[in-house]
């Protein structure tokens, strides 16, 4: 016989094969592999856990360093200065510059115009205006900045008004500006204003609208305000020109009033009056023949105050007013609680250690330069606010004029010593401020401060406005209703799925649901848009019906299922398989909301739910809240769910059959055992969902309406951060304040996302440790 062990091979025991045992080499060199293999793994998650920091870094950092520069204060540098170009040293009553800053006008108290080079003082025309000999000059007045308006006022009673104009041509490539005087009526004869009565002109205001070119003047020692009217009139047939005139009395503001300043708005309405007393007076006179002195506003505190300097911002509608004290104020026309118009001080700004001499006002923004007594020039915005920029020009130097470019780049100031100074402004972006952003603003035309955001207009004299609430607002809206309606059915969902649903039936569900989330969001926009907001204004009974009756026929179904239903028919059913049951419940369920629709309109609602809820003072919009809640909602849904049921299903098996032996029923074990140990999971889906919600764009864009109000009325629409960004950003000018404000639109989207997955993150930390011990 053979010898039971020489039948083994080599390398095989009495029980099989013997295992293969590396050498000690080969086990260096697996070492070193499964090293090398670590450091790789390591390296590159590093890096790409790196380069995300890193990414969103850069991220804050370019928006931030698009934003900040809107924060920046003003700057105002002296870059010339010289004597009162020509008109042999007659004082200066007024200076004006044209848009590129080439040719400047000085217009003097001998009625000249010397047109001269702004930053030497170079003289380029000089143009004598046609007062009679022997009259003197009383006053001088401008009308709204962009009109280009002036007017002189002489002691016989008449006037002279008149336009600075310029024509630019490009003879060469190279531009040429050829600077003019021209009448707006008349050949610029002086004009009858107290002519016959022989009164001189004390003070006049001159303004130019759609109904000609208005002079109003007034004459202290008798008393007397007058408003005359000049409108052109050409002859079709022989092209003649005549120069309408008419004339209406003004009641005087107060027996013994001094009036020191006269300003008349564009459309001619409305007249304001300045007294020596510090008050201002508003006339109504929209009906001329009849004007009506409404009211009286002490404007200037102080027994001896008076209002030394007064002008329109742009636009005509406000009006800033400058003291004896050194004040400035800002002031429009809104109604009082009894619906009264009446002349408001909106806010006052820093003021000056001495009385104001003169307002700048400038041509496209609601900005403003004043001038006082002790030599400081200040530079204001009205909306934001602000006092931007001070410049002392000395205690020895009083300022008599000040005057701003067409652009804002540029400012004239005249001394009482007769001497020019030309300034460089930079302030590219005034409109902004904490308060402008953030705190309720009083903008004109409206009766109260409020939080508005309208970056545009179709007029030039709009004022912007960059209130961040209604769209922080709005985003904060349209989250919390998609929430409403996601994290619930989400979790719920979840929950089912991961703990009572078959899991045949599981395979097919949760990949079903999460599909959802790989549908374009711009389709969930137009169907919610186009589709889904006629159909909800037409039928929402039906919709709050099947929002009610849902849960509610669930139940019902539940209780007969385990009740009624016999235990050999319910018996056939498998485990996990009776959430299927419930579709046929939910298809009726719907059918029947929608027949009943018509007849609970009827019933209860007068016939038309969306009249109804108008009559109770409930506004309705056709895209709102509701809307966007369920579209959003259906966007969320997969993300919350995916989350929360993988967070349910991995809880450990052997703590639910401790539960389960324990007694507990199945959802006793989910309540008290599954989901607290699923809670760190479940926040994150809920938070990531938000964190989803809040930066959705498509369909906010086209289901919201846009509109940027201030509410959680679910039947109003909102406008949020994100939408605002894809709506406005390619009509914004780059560089431009709005541009800079809808980066800064985005910082705060991305400084709220960030700060809320940060809390997440830190809530999950302490579930995740409070529980680790189940």
């Amino acid at each position: 016989m053979t010898d039971a062990a020489s039948t083994h091979s080599p390398g095989s025991g009495p029980t099989g094969p013997r295992s293969y045992m590396p050498s000690l080499q080969q086990r260096q060199r697996l070492r070193r592999w499964r090293a090398a293999k670590d450091w790789c793994g390591k390296g590159t998650i590093a890096i790409f856990g790196i380069g995300v920091i890193v990414t969103l870094v850069l991220m804050f950092v370019y928006l931030f360093s698009e934003t900040a520069p809107i924060f920046g204060s003003a700057e105002m540098e002296a870059v010339g200065r010289y004597d009162a170009p020509g008109a042999d040293g007659a004082p200066t009553l007024h200076t004006a510059m044209e848009r590129y800053r080439q040719v400047a006008v000085r217009f003097t108290d001998d009625a000249r115009a010397v047109f001269f080079y702004p930053t030497t003082g170079e003289v380029i025309s000089e143009e004598v205006l046609n007062r009679p000999e022997g009259v003197n000059v009383t006053d001088f007045a401008t009308g709204e900045a962009r009109s280009r308006l002036v007017g002189y006022g002489l002691d016989d009673g008449t006037a002279i008004f008149l336009r600075h104009d310029y024509d630019i041509s490009y003879p060469g490539g190279e531009r040429q500006i050829a600077p003019k005087i021209t009448y707006p009526e008349g050949n610029g004869e002086p004009l009858d204003v107290f002519a016959e009565e022989g009164y001189a002109l004390d003070v006049i205001g001159v303004q130019r609208g759609g109904l000609g070119t208005a002079i109003i003047a007034a004459n202290n020692e008798h008393e007397q305000l007058r408003v005359v009217l000049f409108k052109e009139d050409e002859d079709f047939l022989t092209g003649d020109v005549t120069v309408e005139r008419q004339v209406y009395e003004m009641p005087w503001p107060e027996e013994g009033v001094e009036v020191t300043q006269i300003l008349m708005n564009t459309t001619m309405r409305n007249l304001f009056v300045g007294g020596a007393d510090g008050r201002l007076h508003y006339y109504d006179i929209s009906n001329r023949r009849n004007p009506r002195l409404v009211a009286s506003e002490r404007a200037i505190q102080g027994g001896d105050a008076e209002v030394t300097a007064m002008d329109f911002l742009l636009g005509a509608v406000s009006i800033i007013a400058g003291g004896s004290d050194g004040s400035v104020s800002q002031w429009f026309l809104a109604r009082n609680e009894q619906g009264e118009r009446r002349l408001t001080q909106i806010r006052s700004f820093e003021p000056h250690g001495a009385p104001v001499t003169s307002i700048g006002p400038e041509h496209a923004r609601k900005g403003f330069a004043t001038a006082a007594a002790d030599g400081t020039v200040q530079l204001h915005h009205a909306t934001s606010d602000r006092t931007l920029a001070r410049l002392n020009l000395g205690d020895e130097i009083e300022v008599d004029s000040v005057s701003m470019a067409p652009r804002q780049n540029g400012m004239l100031i005249v001394g009482e010593d007769g001497g020019f100074r030309y300034l460089d402004v930079r302030n590219p972006h005034p409109e902004i401020s904490f308060s402008a952003l953030w705190q309720k603003v009083w903008y004109e035309g409206r009766n109260n401060p409020d939080y508005v955001w309208q970056s545009s207009s179709a007029t030039q004299e709009f004022e912007p406005k960059f209130s961040m609430v209604p769209l922080t607002v709005g985003t904060l809206k349209a989250a919390f209703y998609a929430m409403l309606f996601a994290a619930p059915l989400a979790i719920l969902a979840a929950i089912y799925s991961a703990y009572f649903m078959a899991p045949r039936m599981r395979t097919v569900t949760k990949p079903t649901i999460e599909i959802m989330e790989a549908l374009p969001t711009v389709i969930l926009g137009f169907l919610a848009g186009l589709w889904a907001a006629p159909y909800f204004e037409n039928n929402l009974p039906a919709i709050f019906s099947i929002l009610l009756l849902t849960p509610i026929s669930f139940i019902v179904a539940a209780w007969l299922w385990t009740r009624v239903i016999p235990a050999g028919v319910s018996g056939r059913v498998p485990a996990g398989w009776e959430g299927a049951l419930l579709i046929p419940v939910v298809l009726a369920v719907g059918w029947f909301a929608v027949s009943m629709s018509p007849l609970l309109e009827v019933w209860f609602f007068g016939g038309d739910m969306r009249q109804w809820l108008t009559d109770q003072g409930i506004t309705y919009d056709q895209r709102n809240a509701l809307v966007v809640g369920m579209a959003m909602g259906f966007a969320v849904i997969p993300t919350i769910y995916s989350i929360s049921e993988d967070a349910i299903f991995n809880v450990p098996k052997h703590l639910t059959q401790g539960a389960l032996a324990l007694g507990a029923t199945p959802w006793q074990a989910v309540v008290t055992v599954v989901l607290l140990t699923a809670s760190p999971g479940i926040f994150s889906a809920v938070m990531i969902g938000f964190g989803r919600a809040v930066g959705e764009t498509m369909i906010v864009l086209m289901a919201t309406g846009n509109s940027p109000v201030v509410n959680f009325n679910i039947f109003e629409g909102m406008r949020t951060l994100s939408a605002n960004i894809a709506v406005e950003m390619p009509e914004a000018a780059v560089g431009g304040t709005h541009y800079r404000i809808l980066f800064l639109a985005a910082l705060v989207l991305f400084l709220m996302t960030f700060v809320l997955n940060t809390i997440a993150e830190v809530v999950r930390h302490r579930l995740r440790k409070k529980y680790s011990s189940l």
